[in-house]
Order: C-alpha cells, then sequence, then structure tokens
C-alpha cells in the first residue's frame, strides 16, 4: 500500500512540475536564470513546509509509515520538485561560462528552497 501511495503522489507531482514548467517558459521564455525550474523548486518546498507544519506541527521524527506523509511529503512534493532537472540548468549555465548566472541560481535554489522550507513550516506550525 505504501508503493501506492508514493506512485500517486509521485504521479500527481510530475505533472504539476511539468505543467508549471511549461506555464512559465511560455509566459517567460527568455529568463537570465532557468526561473521555471527555480520557482517549481520554490514553490514545492515552501509546499512541504507548509504541509509538514499544518499537519505535524513541525518535521516528523519517523513519518515513513504515515500514509498521508508517503503520499504527499515523500509522492507529490518529492516528484513536484526537481533536483536533478535544477543540476542540469547549474551545469548548462557553467559550460556557457555564465559564471555569475549559475552562482545566482545555485544560490537562490539552494539557500532560498531551505528559507521558503523554514517559511512554510513556520506558517503552518502556526
Amino acid at each position: 500500500m505504501n508503493l501506492v501511495l508514493v506512485s500517486i503522489g509521485g504521479g500527481l507531482g510530475a505533472v504539476c512540475r511539468y505543467l508549471m514548467g511549461i506555464l512559465l517558459q511560455e509566459k517567460f521564455p527568455s529568463t537570465v536564470i532557468p526561473t521555471a525550474m527555480l520557482s517549481v523548486n520554490l514553490l514545492g518546498s515552501f509546499g512541504l513546509g507548509l504541509f509538514l507544519g499544518f499537519f505535524y506541527g513541525s518535521i516528523p521524527a519517523q513519518p515513513i509509515q504515515d500514509p498521508i506523509y508517503l503520499l504527499f511529503g515523500v509522492g507529490f512534493f518529492g516528484a513536484f520538485t526537481t533536483f536533478s532537472t535544477f543540476s542540469v540548468e547549474a551545469v548548462q549555465l557553467l559550460r556557457e561560462h555564465s559564471y555569475t548566472r549559475a552562482l545566482v541560481y545555485i544560490s537562490l535554489t539552494i539557500a532560498g528552497s531551505v528559507f521558503i522550507f523554514l517559511l512554510g513550516l513556520w506558517i503552518g506550525s502556526s
């Protein structure tokens, strides 16, 4: 049953990431940094923090058997956010010798995701 929950959440999260990425790329076709995946990763980090804060009050210690966590935390938000696409885009910027843009993108993605996750966690647990 756990695999089914993760699969359902993951399928929905991946489809939402794909659709949001397309929408943002169409709306903002030429940007300095890859804003579509940056936006998806920030939104997903915020959403995961909000979810954890709202349902658990904090980061749960042993959530791996909790069906709600498996569906949303592991499945949906795990598939909605994408470290692999972030890595590809960061390497593309580095290969183009766009070092400043790469540094901005990497910094905003990593530090921004942690910060906005904490914000979502705080709002959700308030």
